[in-house]
């Protein structure tokens, strides 16, 4: 198995952001709000495409802020949908980043057609061109997208030490943390932002569809291995990290998108971990039944 110094930076940027996308996902999945992430992803559309228009870049620091506006909007207006108990969690999330995404996609059909930005980039993400993006770094030409999601990777792992009793307080009893002085409400929002803020990130490596792939499939693996949440936090990570290297060498074996065989290789990980896992596995489920009989 040979590695050419761009596959090597290939999978390393997927597995930075595979690592920032579990941790925050794994408080995404125990506060059962794992669909989020695929909303922000489609929400932050039309910010991109607005501070495209305005600066002609789509991957500055003024890209990831103006499509966070998005995010936080999306995330502003699920919560009001939300509080008002007229509609489910689920329904609110469905009245509100459709029509941002619907957004987004008339604003590239419209004023960027002819611009490298456009639908397939949207989508699927051009994680394989980015090698070739680069950024002058000390006098060295550095990929642009391994600063970035580097930079998401070590400002998560900050954010979630520096959180940490807040977070797992207002994950498992919300009102107990607010009780208790946690301020278990505002940790949940910094989270929200925090979610925006990297799907901003995640969108242009992956694209809006895998976006949900790295935020919740290594989180529910992890959740089916272990029970407690520092263990399903590391667990969750070294799922991303196989799955980035195993789909990055069936991608360049089978000659297929990158980020579309990641996302199978975390898939066929969960599947495994459904059938094979410790006490909650379909197998060990069976067996024990059967010695029951």
């Amino acid at each position: 198995m040979i590695f050419t110094a761009d596959d090597l930076m290939i999978i390393l940027i997927a597995g930075l952001l595979s690592t920032a996308c579990a941790l925050l996902g794994t408080f995404l999945v125990l506060r059962r709000q794992a669909l989020l992430p695929d909303a922000v992803s489609h929400a932050v559309l039309p910010g991109i495409v607005a501070v495209f228009l305005l600066t002609g870049e789509r991957t500055s620091p003024v890209t990831v802020l103006g499509a966070t506006a998005f995010g936080v909007a999306c995330v502003a207006a699920f919560e009001w949908i939300r509080r008002t108990a007229i509609v489910g969690s689920d329904a609110a999330l469905v009245l509100v980043f459709p029509a941002l995404f619907s957004l987004g996609i008339l604003g590239i059909g419209q004023f960027a057609s002819g611009a490298h930005i456009d639908l397939d980039s949207a989508i699927y993400g051009d994680i394989t061109f980015a090698p070739l993006r680069t950024m002058d770094l000390a006098g060295v030409a550095v990929p642009t997208s391994l600063v970035i999601t580097g930079a998401a990777a070590a400002l998560t792992v900050l954010l979630v030490v520096l959180l940490w009793r807040p977070l797992q307080a207002s994950t498992f009893d919300p009102d107990f943390a607010e009780l208790g002085g946690l301020r278990g409400r505002a940790v949940g929002q910094i989270l929200l932002v925090a979610v925006a803020a990297l799907a901003v990130v995640a969108f242009d490596s992956v694209g809006a569809i895998l976006v949900i792939t790295f935020f919740v499939v290594p989180a529910s693996t992890a959740r089916l291995l272990v029970n407690r949440v520092p263990a399903m936090l590391v667990a969750a990570v070294a799922v991303g990290w196989v799955s980035s290297l195993a789909g990055h060498r069936a991608a360049v074996q089978f000659d297929t998108s990158i980020p579309g065989m990641i996302g199978l290789s975390s898939a066929v990980v969960f599947l495994l971990a459904l059938l094979l896992a410790p006490r909650r596995g379909l197998a060990w489920r069976a067996l024990r039944r059967l010695r029951a009989a």
